[in-house]
């Protein structure tokens, strides 16, 4: 795990308008620095940067974030990924633990050295191989698209990297996948006589190579073995140049083979990745998620193509959520991506994605073609089969769930609450937030005299405030704020991280803080709200309104004991000491009425 501490610290060395002025050209408006949004597409410049806040925000779609949530989003990092590129731009050792990072001896460094050698190798060849260049001429590829995709060509011959590699015995050669040693210790080449495909990162850098045959052999397609720069089932082709178009395009498309992406780009489509070998896989679809909200999986329209889709669907379920858009799209069954843009063109393609079948619709659509609902047993069967399918959704994804569950109820003639039962899910209600033994929430103080009160817009108010100056969160009375509410219990956790002494830095910092917590999600809002709201723009105001806000709390639950009292009194006599706490409670609320008075005028 890497140390909160770390995180913190590396937060309040980088400024956020350097992360993000190496991706987009920040124009000063104010306080602020404005560009387009890279998240959608858009004319007027709605995307804010604050040097003050170490925080962005678009005022169209609503993103927003810190310097590292900015480079999972633009460049589709992983969390532990995003940190280790801004540590490195600033010059910072990450600790390690011993469980989260491996030891570097250079050896990786080198690997990337020996692939971005071998493909410049690779490119050379091609302008050297007639009949290489005669079959890209063949499939209608350009010379600018092969050189934006680095394609190549692997000779004919067992020894060619030999060429470059003056060590061809150097272990790491192997290591990288690059040659094969055989039983009789003899080496070779891995890939011959095959157009070459470099695969990139999602930082632009080769880890691996996709080969297909120029002319008959087997196999057609050869990729590069799984190494410590590759993994299968984590890499998609064509990511990294593809980001962009995924973001304007507003989602991805995803094809069966490398040579489907680069056709597709030759007409224009420059929104497709595609996998590598294998079925798409949950690492895959959340991948992609980070640039896009919606994936359209593109398949061929035969038999192969249905089946491959299914486990496409089966990989996806546990990756679903509420606000995403998983659909698929089956090309005729003479076509492939490649055939078909060609035939049909890309405007052709993109109405096809746009129409695409939804992830509920094809899996409701398979489960109904499977199954013979005019009988009990074929009714029965669906929901047998329905069963271990929807219960991988997740909770993130409740409400698509709870309409597939109503749409099998439909179809097996079932109710909503016999098909729960069945799948063992509990029934809809709303979300309650898990506390410990003594009623709390886990990791929060339990403060003395907190009221049950309904969520309220002081204590949200409270909380724009507090994130805006986190300073303020040492001045929040520690038997005022309710645990009652989300609000309330993020207001207490700041509150909590300050009397332990820890440095509350800006909003992009804490929100960083509470990444991962029952809290992000309310601190992410609230900092959202923020952004759009005028009141909270000037710091003149700040503290007189946080002062205000406090006391109109405290009158709103003044006001609410002293109901209590009353409508007791209307139904029987007050205990002494119940009428001294009213009369206490009456001239508590004239004060606070005078205070607030003072304050207005």
């Amino acid at each position: 795990m890497i140390p909160q501490s770390f995180i913190q610290d590396l937060l309040a060395r980088v400024d956020i308008i350097d992360v993000i002025e190496r991706y987009l050209p920040l124009k000063k408006r104010g306080a602020d620095y404005y560009a387009r949004c890279p998240f959608h597409t858009e004319k007027s410049a709605s995307f804010s940067v604050s040097h003050a806040k170490q925080f962005f925000h678009c005022f169209g779609c609503h993103e927003s974030g810190n310097a590292i949530g900015f480079l999972m989003k633009y460049n589709g990092l992983s969390y532990i990924e995003a940190i280790q590129e801004l540590a490195r731009d600033a010059g910072l050792q990450i600790p390690d633990d011993g469980r989260s990072f491996k030891q570097q001896d250079g050896s990786h460094d080198r690997l990337i050295e020996i692939m971005t050698a071998s493909a410049a190798f690779y490119r050379e060849q091609l302008r050297h191989s007639p009949l290489a260049t005669a079959y890209l001429r063949k499939r209608g590829l350009s010379d600018d698209v092969a050189a934006r995709f680095g394609i190549g060509f692997a000779p004919d011959e067992s020894t060619a990297l030999q060429r470059i590699f003056a060590d061809y015995r150097d272990k790491l050669l192997h290591t990288a996948g690059m040659v094969i040693d055989n039983d009789q210790g003899r080496r070779y080449d891995r890939f011959r006589n095959r157009i070459m495909f470099p695969i990139h990162d999602r930082r632009g850098r080769i880890i691996a190579f996709g080969g297909r045959i120029i002319e008959t052999g087997e196999p057609k397609y050869l990729n590069s073995p799984e190494t410590p720069l590759f993994e299968k089932g984590r890499e998609l082709y064509g990511l990294s140049l593809a980001q962009k178009a995924i973001r304007q395009a507003g989602f991805a498309l995803v094809v069966e083979g490398y040579m489907d992406v680069v056709a597709l780009a030759q007409f224009g489509v420059e929104n497709a990745v595609a996998t590598l070998g294998t079925a798409t896989t949950p690492h895959h679809i959340q991948t992609l998620l980070r640039q896009t909200d919606r994936i359209v999986f593109c398949f061929d329209g035969d038999e192969a193509g249905r089946k491959a889709a299914w486990r496409a669907l089966e990989n996806a379920l546990a990756a679903l959520r509420d606000d995403i858009t998983l659909a698929f799209l089956f090309l005729p069954p003479e076509h492939d991506p490649d055939t078909f843009i060609r035939e049909k063109g890309a405007d052709a393609l993109r109405e096809a994605a746009a129409k695409a079948i939804p992830l509920a619709s094809f899996l409701l659509g398979k489960l109904r073609q499977n199954n013979d609902l005019a009988q009990a047993e074929g009714r029965s069967r669906l929901v047998h089969e329905a069963g271990p399918l929807i219960t991988r959704i997740p909770e993130a994804a409740s409400v698509l769930r709870l309409q597939l569950v109503k749409a099998i109820a439909d179809a097996s003639k079932l109710t909503q609450a016999e098909i729960e039962q069945n799948f063992g899910l509990q029934p809809a209600r709303r979300a309650k937030t898990h506390t410990d033994a003594t009623g709390r929430t886990p990791g929060t103080k339990q403060h003395a005299s907190v009221p049950r009160s309904a969520p309220s817009p002081l204590v949200a108010k409270l909380l724009r405030l507090v994130i805006q100056h986190p300073s303020l969160a040492s001045k929040l009375p520690p038997d005022l704020i309710p645990d009652t509410t989300e609000e309330g219990r993020a207001l207490i956790a700041i509150a909590d991280l300050v009397e332990l002494g820890e440095t509350v830095g800006g909003l992009g910092a804490l929100t960083e803080r509470f990444r991962d917590t029952p809290h992000s999600d309310t601190l992410n809002k609230m900092a959202t709200q923020l952004a759009d709201l005028d009141e909270f723009r000037d710091p003149a105001n700040i503290e007189q309104q946080f002062k205000d806000t406090l006391c109109n709390l405290q009158i709103a639950l003044v006001d609410r004991e002293i109901k209590e009292l009353t409508e007791r009194l209307t139904a029987t006599a007050l205990s002494p000491v119940e009428q001294s706490r009213l009369a206490e409670l009456l001239r508590e609320k004239n004060t606070l009425r005078n205070f607030t008075d003072s304050n207005v005028s």
